[in-house]
């Protein structure tokens, strides 16, 4: 079966594309204070392209045209191997799921499809149901960072270094209110009931959620990704 036109990015356009997202995820690590180090000493700072092309396989197509049947707005990336044990295969960019989030780089397909929808069914509703109005940004720490595990002491890699991940840090509302998983997730009421509304949610829709219960290391966001089965803290 020919693949669909707009799953065939220009070579050089998206090869470029994905040497300039690989530079600009250095700052969620800081952010989030975690102590997470980078997986591999030597691994280099430019991905290389595997030479393996992307959604070839029926699970990737599918996925592919489940987004742009869901009308999320996207491009397909090359597959690459980041070094280090980091990859990004059968990723996409995400362009545009119907509200603005900040800091997103390369996102496995299913993780990009469940998010979007996340921010869809969840986000949405749950901003009229607790606070009478809509989210109109969803604030995040990125997604693909080639590292280990925050907070663990197993040296296991991230689901962020096979661009598998995504953490979310807050919600800004209509009336430019910030709610924050850093102060929210035991703030006030609203903003309690709000989190905890949306990390429920998240549970039925990805593999492994972690929230600020987990662990110091996941104290101000969501960390949501698509391996694990159900496992929700």
């Amino acid at each position: 079966m020919a693949f669909p036109a707009f799953l065939r990015p220009r070579v050089l356009v998206a090869a470029t594309a994905a040497l300039a997202l690989s530079a600009c995820f250095g700052a969620p690590d800081v952010m989030k204070q975690g102590g997470g180090k980078r997986a591999g000493a030597n691994a280099p700072q430019r991905p290389q392209v595997t030479g393996t092309p992307s959604f070839t396989s029926p699970d990737a197509k599918q996925c592919a045209f489940d987004l742009k049947q869901a009308g999320v707005r996207f491009t397909p990336l090359p597959n690459a191997d980041h070094g280090g044990g980091c990859s990004s295969i059968d990723s996409v960019k995400l362009l545009d799921i119907g509200m603005p989030v900040t800091n997103l780089g390369p996102m496995t397909c299913p993780l990009a499809k469940n998010f979007a929808a996340w921010a869809r069914y969840a986000v949405k509703p749950a901003g009229r149901q607790f606070f009478g109005q809509d989210v109109v940004k969803i604030e995040t720490y990125g997604t693909y960072s080639c590292r280990n595990i925050y907070g663990g002491r197993s040296g296991r890699i991230s689901q962020h270094a096979y661009s598998n991940a995504i953490d979310v840090a807050g919600f800004v509302l209509a009336d430019g209110r910030r709610i924050m998983l850093d102060g929210g997730w035991n703030g006030d009421q609203a903003s309690r009931d709000f989190l905890r509304a949306l990390h429920k949610s998240a549970c039925r829709r990805f593999g492994t959620v972690l929230s600020p219960d987990y662990n110091a290391a996941h104290y101000n966001h969501f960390h949501m990704d698509m391996s694990g089965n159900g496992y929700c803290r």
